[in-house]
């Protein structure tokens, strides 16, 4: 009997905005197989709170749930997860990816002289040192988020939508922000699984490579059995 195929298991949290190519959460967005699965509660404004701790065993056990359907890896899609990424991996019998965040130390390794890394999230008065410790973050790296309030905030926290061209607008203002303040910047790390589609934009803007989950999981594929080399959308 055929072995079935492995597949890329993804833990969703409970929200209802709209996803473009590129999103976590957009089928078109991946070139090999993934499962979503919903974790039921976990809102965007808890993800993306002070205290996540009540997250962390409903995540284990729908990571739980996908590996027993046969997940050869986990992600999530929420970058503030990097929280609970070693009490995940540790509870948990394949690889798990919490968030991009775990690139953080190969990309600023990789800069040249006098260039650093900077990171784009959601929520920048939330994204805490405990959250880039458990990615393995240097905490003193430089940390930018969307204006407290913007449209595509808003939406993601369960508020009046936003289009594709007002997120992105939000999205590059954030990144502007970011490199107003650090003229040394090197690199663009997207916390925020929402952000990648936007990813062409903020290199075109900017003049900096961007990493994002994509990125993190496409580094995976073959070591995984995932699939082709197909680029994404």
């Amino acid at each position: 009997m055929a072995m079935p195929s492995p597949f890329l298991g993804i833990l969703m949290l409970d929200t209802r905005f709209e996803r473009f190519p590129g999103d976590i959460g957009h089928p078109e967005t991946w070139p090999f197989p993934v499962r979503f699965r919903i974790v039921a509660g976990a809102s965007a404004a808890a993800a993306t709170g002070p205290d996540p701790a009540g997250l962390l065993a409903p995540f284990i056990a729908a990571g739980q749930a996908m590996v027993a359907e046969g997940a050869c890896a986990i992600t999530t899609s929420c970058g503030f997860l990097a929280i609970h990424q070693k009490a995940m991996a540790a509870a948990l019998p394949v690889p798990v990816a919490s968030s991009a965040l775990l690139q953080a130390p190969m990309i600023a390794a990789s800069l040249p002289p006098g260039k650093r890394l900077g990171i784009l999230t959601f929520r920048a008065e939330t994204l805490s040192a405990a959250h880039l410790a458990g990615a393995g973050c240097d905490p003193a790296v430089p940390v930018r988020g969307l204006r407290p309030g913007c449209a595509m905030q808003r939406d993601i926290l369960g508020g009046p939508p936003a289009g594709f061209a007002q997120r992105e607008a939000d999205v590059l203002q954030a990144a502007e922000d970011l490199q107003a303040a650090m003229p040394d910047l090197g690199a663009i790390l997207l916390e925020c699984t929402n952000f990648p589609p936007h990813a062409p934009a903020i290199r075109r803007a900017l003049g900096v490579p961007v990493f994002d989950v994509f990125t993190l999981i496409a580094g995976w594929r073959h070591s995984l059995g995932l699939g082709d080399d197909t680029n994404r959308p």
